[in-house]
């Protein structure tokens, strides 16, 4: 007779992660970029825009939207991460707030007419939030990979009966 079986867990990598120092050094810079963007474009960008012409001005008010809306998602990513994280929100909770946060629409945009107005402060709150996109969009793969490793571990039989009954029904077809 062989010794009990057991199961093998993948580690929590979102849990584990969100406790870590690494986590909270890019929680408090987006959340401090948040914080520092509507702090110059209340103050600082204000001064900066009214010296545009048209063209600078519409460049200025369109890169600053994308910026609000790409530091908005990306600061509710971070929120939610860090709910999950600490089991205030479940999954599948997660999973229907999640939908709400699109990371794929709000990089870089198409080049605008009088951009090379833009004045250096907006341009590096952008540049910035741009390198904080980049890293959260390849810390969602690893929290969506771990998702789906929990996902698949907790049936792992699932996945031989989807062939099992594509089979069967390539058979009846």
């Amino acid at each position: 007779m062989s010794g009990p079986q057991t199961a093998t867990i993948p580690v929590d990598f979102l849990a584990r992660f969100t406790a870590s120092e690494q986590f909270e050094k890019v929680f408090k810079e987006g959340m401090g970029l948040v914080e520092e963007t509507a702090n110059y474009l209340d103050g600082e960008g204000r001064k900066d825009a009214r010296l545009l012409d048209r063209h600078g001005a519409v460049a200025y008010a369109t890169e600053s939207m994308r910026l609000t809306t790409r530091l908005m998602q990306l600061a509710s990513w971070l929120l939610l991460q860090r709910a999950i994280g600490s089991g205030e929100m479940n999954q599948e909770d997660a999973g229907k707030e999640k939908h709400r946060i699109s990371l794929t629409d709000i990089g870089r945009g198409n080049p605008l007419q009088g951009g090379e107005q833009l004045p250096a402060g907006l341009i590096d709150l952008v540049e910035r939030s741009l390198r904080l996109h980049g890293r959260v969009l390849k810390l969602d793969v690893m929290v969506n990979m771990q998702a789906k490793a929990i996902q698949q571990q907790a049936n792992p039989v699932d996945h031989h009966l989807d062939r099992i009954a594509s089979v069967f029904n390539a058979a009846r077809g």
